[in-house]
């Protein structure tokens, strides 16, 4: 494959900014809510040939410089036991979540070569799709915390209440369910790799409900894990935290290629502390595409300033959003963002 900007930039040989979006492939497009209407998400995730479609609606609209596939974080946890239904209007329910003991011994490991399997076979489409293109795919998977939440709470939370209680009252368990999630999780990242993701990327979204004492003792040890299995694979991995500004310092000892952090912290301050010879991916608030074209171009510049202050030549660097595209941004000032980052 011929020289990319976005793989260009873990080696800081990038000769501009790469930008792709986080939810990228997503309701907020009108090409994905026409899918939408016939399917549900479960049924586009586990379908690869509209999971495929879906991947492909932003690069063919927008012209990203990589593309990540469409799935979803919480089906590994099926591959375990758990199940699981998105409701309509309050997103994904946990049947049968974690309340004792007893249930963290049945959880069960299944290979992804298995129970993901119509992942990976997404994830082979489109490879095939992307070579006309010159665009790498980035593959993923939760983080262990994050997962682990979704069991414990049953679904969504707004603040992990039920999983850091139980993270408290029950250490012994909770480090052996971190350890049956990991494998999950490392198989899975490993599997995706082979199947032709040339970028993994750890989501661990709900890493900021914690302290930074917790994050290290009951955290950490596992995402080191992890890494460890993964970087067999030979292919570039992330790490994506959400509200964790305040241990970065703690963060930034995870042996992974690139850190993408959010909009809470500015970019030349999160290199200093992680390192600048990392490779760095964020950090926009996504509620910005919303606002008027100049307000969201003064952040963009705002952004791309704080860049060139630890790297005048803008290398090692990926554009991108603190968190996921929110459900009805206009597509225009997608484009347009987009368009103008590509241009500086």
């Amino acid at each position: 494959m011929p020289s990319n900007p976005f793989l260009n930039s873990f080696t800081h040989t990038n000769q501009r900014t790469p930008i792709w979006l986080m939810r990228q492939a997503g309701r907020y497009m009108a090409d994905y809510r026409r899918i939408r209407e016939k399917y549900s998400l479960l049924e586009m995730v586990k379908t690869p040939e509209l999971a495929c479609e879906i991947t492909l609606q932003p690069i063919k609209t927008f012209g990203l410089d990589a593309a990540i596939i469409f799935a979803d974080i919480l089906p590994l946890l099926e591959g375990m036991g758990f199940r699981l239904e998105f409701l309509k209007g309050e997103g994904p329910k946990i049947d049968n979540p974690i309340r004792s003991m007893t249930d963290i011994e049945k959880l069960r490991f299944t290979p992804a070569t298995e129970c993901l399997a119509f992942t990976l076979n997404t994830i082979r489409l489109v490879r095939r799709e992307l070579d006309k293109y010159n665009i790498p795919l980035i593959g993923f998977s939760g983080a262990p915390f994050t997962l682990a939440s979704y069991a414990i709470e049953g679904g969504s939370s707004k603040d992990q209440s039920l999983t850091k209680q139980f993270i408290h009252t029950h250490p012994e368990h909770w480090h052996m369910f971190m350890e049956k999630l990991s494998l999950m999780i490392a198989d899975y990242l490993l599997a995706q790799a082979q199947a032709g993701a040339q970028v993994l990327q750890i989501f661990d979204s709900w890493a900021g409900a914690l302290s930074p004492f917790d994050y290290e003792i009951y955290v950490m040890p596992h995402l080191q894990k992890i890494i460890e299995i993964t970087k067999k694979s030979e292919v570039p991995l992330i790490y994506f935290s959400t509200g964790t500004s305040g241990f970065l310092d703690i963060i930034k000892k995870l042996n992974v290629n690139a850190f993408s952090i959010d909009w809470r912290i500015d970019i030349k301050n999160a290199w200093q502390t992680l390192g600048t010879n990392k490779t760095l991916q964020g950090n926009l608030d996504p509620n910005l595409l919303f606002a008027p074209w100049s307000e969201l171009k003064k952040h963009t510049e705002q952004i791309i300033n704080q860049v060139c202050s630890i790297h005048p030549d803008k290398k090692g660097f990926i554009f991108n959003l603190g968190h996921g595209i929110l459900q009805k941004t206009p597509e225009d000032q997608v484009k347009r963002l987009v368009d103008f980052v590509k241009s500086n």
